[in-house]
């Protein structure tokens, strides 16, 4: 296991801060903040996927070419980060290329976030998502433990087979159809046996889909709540968006949850207060089971219903991936005077860290 604390002491060395990313998900985000804040920056791209760093020209000030993501970890990619003065910024591919058995015992590069806390946004973890927001007192999805217990609507919440990263979510309603969808999911070679086993069964609750995401760490003099998003998927949306009559005629029996986007939100003023406290209450059970807690942004994926209750489906421990919010958000212009997203607030975090000689709290 790296060390939190020598990780953190590592930073506090640092003469001349740059912030470094895997190419992908929120990389540009994460880049575009620090920017903004005065950060050099560095990318770490995959042979064949750099050309969006090459053509936002002012973005990364170095693209290193790996053949592999996972090339990330090698001691001399390693070292030329620490003597780059470099502290890496996490998101959902960093964990997914290199795995979090790496990021927890082989990245010996200080992280801009809580590294023993990624593995838990896993639904089967120990002390996974389900178990922080039981811990926080905030409702999520009845957890469906024995296919055969299926008696309403439901969805199953599996990975592709051929990408991990993406998401082959089905919907169902009783055991029969799950045993359906799945054996033709599997021969379709969409999902394997094991990513079945492995999948949650949840009810499917019914509202109104928003994504908030929050920001907090140890220095922070509050949980910010930086604004909120919805992610556009297909096929979902423009198939729904379609009459009846030729949603019928299409006849597509197999539709699925890939994202492809987001589009920006707002909630009602009458409802902020449970958005807040919800966030407040996360932040408090995760510092109780993590400690030092949350370091940086997390997203509480929600359902509001009819009855204004709000209903937590997923969670996100570190940068989310929604950079819509950068530029629409009005909850970062009520706090600090100017909208601005999740880079730039990672970018505020750091500044304000080198400024107060609190590095070392921020990273591990």
């Amino acid at each position: 296991m790296i060390d939190a604390s020598e990780m953190g002491r590592t930073a506090e060395r640092y003469a001349d801060i740059r912030i470094g990313v895997l190419g992908s998900h929120s990389a540009l985000e994460i880049m575009d903040g620090a920017k903004d804040e005065g950060f050099q920056t560095t990318v770490f791209c995959q042979k064949g996927r750099e050309e969006p760093y090459r053509r936002f020209g002012r973005i990364a000030d170095e693209i290193v070419i790996l053949d592999r993501f996972d090339e990330m970890i090698l001691p001399e990619k390693q070292n030329a980060m620490l003597d780059s003065d470099t502290i890496i910024v996490p998101h959902r591919s960093l964990t997914a290329y290199l795995g979090y058995d790496a990021i927890e015992n082989e990245l010996a590069v200080p992280i801009f976030g809580n590294r023993s806390l990624f593995a838990a946004e896993e639904r089967n973890a120990t002390k996974g998502q389900y178990y922080l927001l039981e811990k926080a007192g905030i409702r999520y999805p009845k957890v469906i433990d024995d296919p055969q217990e299926i008696n309403g609507p439901c969805i199953v919440k599996a990975q592709e087979k051929a990408r991990p990263l993406e998401r082959a979510f089905f919907t169902v309603s009783s055991y029969a159809d799950y045993k359906d969808k799945s054996e033709s999911r599997i021969r379709d070679r969409i999902i394997s046996e094991q990513g079945l086993h492995d999948a949650s069964i949840e009810e499917l609750a019914v509202g109104t889909y928003m994504n908030f995401n929050y920001f907090h760490t140890p220095i922070s003099d509050q949980v910010d709540f930086i604004g909120i998003e919805r992610r556009l998927q297909t096929d979902i949306h423009d198939y729904n968006a379609l009459p009846a009559v030729q949603q019928l005629d299409i006849g597509m029996d197999r539709l699925q949850n890939i994202e492809v986007g987001h589009t920006p939100a707002s909630i009602r003023e009458s409802l902020l207060e449970k958005v807040l406290k919800m966030g407040d209450k996360f932040v408090e059970a995760v510092k109780a089971e993590y400690p030092p807690g949350i370091i940086g942004p997390f997203s509480l994926q929600s359902v509001i219903t009819r009855d204004l209750e709000m209903i937590v489906y997923d969670v996100s421990l570190r940068v989310p991936g929604n950079p819509i919010v950068a530029t629409t958000s009005p909850y970062t212009k009520y706090q600090y005077g100017r909208t601005f997203g999740v880079g730039r607030r990672i970018g505020m975090e750091i500044r304000r860290a080198i400024d107060e000689g609190s590095l070392g709290r921020i990273v591990t």
